[in-house]
């Protein structure tokens, strides 16, 4: 090395111990990214948190590249998001990649969380990092919603309607949060602007804070060991036992074990690039319309379930499983570490464990597939390719064939069958008379219930008669239709006019 290369380095040296003497980073590195963990973590088993990471990175990336074109107001979302998708340069990728970022980001979490629990890693002393990491989940599926919403397509309007109907189930002050939720009575300008806010700002603010302590509490407690059948976990030992296993074969997280988290991070950029050049971004699905009830409003891959959820059950049901499943689920994942803190680690000595796991993501593989493919989704042509059985029409009056024509023409028969010819979504109508009284018939065709929205903004009067009309007659012939218990029953003998 000739003289002016040698000063030039020793110079660069001088420098960097200045900064180092000021700022600490040896000391900071070798706390944060360089710190000792077992080298027993440098599995791939153990790549998922860096996974979820590094999709943090990219949606906070291409989140603010869309933020500079996206306005958020009900006149000029939809319009700018139209020129993302078909006049900015790119602008369709950068949709794209945000969207799949997202997919990946709440699959790589619901994994990740999967493996931390087959892994024992929420036992003591790491009761904090299980619950941390349960908060994440539920911010990052909270700024997957958000973002559903900020589409603010015909797709995100109706998805919202449904999460505020839920929400409206909670007693005593489920108006309130309905109000609170759209900031006002209906879904307007307020609201888009509302969700911007939380999407934006508080979201993601929320997620960077947990996150730090997320981080802090893996650098202050380590990173869980390989667990190894019949090894316990002790509150009395497990201390000395851990810093034992660091001070025998520790290394630093930074180079020693973060190769395989590289590899797997890398592979999950190209996996997004590809979805999002393949597959393009989700939407837009037409501007939104209060005036057009769109029967299908299917929300996000990671809520398909939840939605499936919603159509199979009776409604009797609904509200209790909808309210009362989160909030059970929410103190099972909170409680865990307290109730199981201790003991043994290994999935192969805890089948209990390992059949809860694969019980869970069988039922949410099974009711995403059903909100896809499910026979009681929405036949979106029954109404043009399935005719009104014609038993259904010989001897009805005018206003009873006028009702027929509602009941094909208004897409009724996308959700209803008559003799099982038509959508399976709602019931049968073929015997709706024996169960529904004119008057029910009325509410619930104007009213909405169930999974079945309201139409009195879509129908005039005279269509709703005509409706009811023909409903009324379908009922077998050896059965009567179903009466008011309140009012009195005709004697047979004064209907014959005896």
């Amino acid at each position: 090395m000739n003289s002016r290369a040698q000063i030039l380095v020793e110079k660069l040296h001088l420098i960097a111990l200045w900064f180092d003497d000021r700022l600490h980073i040896k000391k900071l590195f070798e706390s944060t990214a360089g710190h000792h963990v077992p080298k027993s973590s440098g599995s791939w088993f153990y790549v998922f948190g860096s996974g979820t990471l590094l999709c943090l990175m990219i949606q906070i990336v291409t989140g603010t590249c869309l933020a500079f074109v996206y306005v958020p107001s009900a006149d000029e979302a939809y319009s700018t998001l139209e020129y993302l998708t078909y006049h900015q340069p790119l602008g369709w990728f950068l949709r794209a990649v945000h969207n799949w970022g997202s997919n990946f980001m709440v699959g790589i979490m619901f994994i990740h969380m999967a493996q931390v629990f087959l892994f024992g890693a929420y036992k003591y002393p790491r009761e904090l990092t299980w619950i941390s990491g349960c908060v994440l989940l539920f911010v990052t599926l909270g700024l997957a919603f958000t973002g559903q919403v900020m589409r603010f397509d015909q797709d995100a309007y109706w998805g919202l309607g449904i999460g505020t109907a839920i929400m409206g189930r909670v007693p005593f002050i489920g108006a309130d949060l309905v109000h609170l939720m759209l900031a006002g009575p209906i879904i307007a300008g307020e609201t888009l602007s509302r969700f911007f806010t939380l999407h934006v700002f508080i979201l993601p603010g929320t997620v960077l804070a947990i996150v730090a302590v997320h981080l802090r509490l893996v650098l202050a407690k380590g990173i869980n060991e390989y667990p190894k059948p019949g090894v316990v976990v002790k509150k009395e030992t497990y201390d000395q036992e851990y810093a034992a296993i660091i001070r025998k074969e520790g290394v630093p997280f930074v180079p020693k074990a973060i190769s395989k988290d590289l590899f797997f991070s890398a592979f999950v950029i190209l996996a997004i690039l590809f979805c999002a050049a393949v597959f393009g971004p989700k939407g837009p699905e037409g501007v939104p319309d209060p005036t057009y009830i769109k029967t299908a409003p299917q929300p996000d891959f990671f809520f398909m379930w939840v939605y499936s959820v919603a159509a199979l059950l009776p409604p009797y049901m609904e509200t209790v499983v909808l309210l009362g499943g989160p909030v059970i689920a929410t103190i099972a994942l909170f409680a865990l570490p307290f109730i199981s803190g201790t003991g043994e680690k290994s999935a192969r000595k805890r089948p209990i464990a390992v059949l809860t796991v694969v019980v869970c993501f069988l039922a949410l593989s099974l009711l995403t597939w059903f909100g896809i493919h499910s026979p009681w989704s929405p036949r979106m042509n029954a109404w043009t390719t399935d005719p009104t059985p014609a038993e259904f029409l010989k001897g009805r009056r005018p206003l009873e064939l006028q009702g027929a024509l509602v009941l094909q023409y208004k897409q009724c028969r996308n959700c209803h069958s008559l003799d099982g010819i038509g959508g399976q979504r709602g019931p049968d109508l073929s015997r709706v008379a024996t169960r529904l009284t004119k008057d029910q018939l009325v509410r619930q065709v104007i009213q909405g219930g169930g999974n079945m929205p309201a139409y009195g903004k879509n129908l005039s009067p005279a269509e709703v008669d005509a409706l009811v009309a023909f409903m009324l007659t379908l009922h077998p012939p050896n059965e009567p239709p179903a009466r008011d218990s309140t009012v009195p029953a005709i004697p047979r003998a004064a209907r014959a006019g005896l």
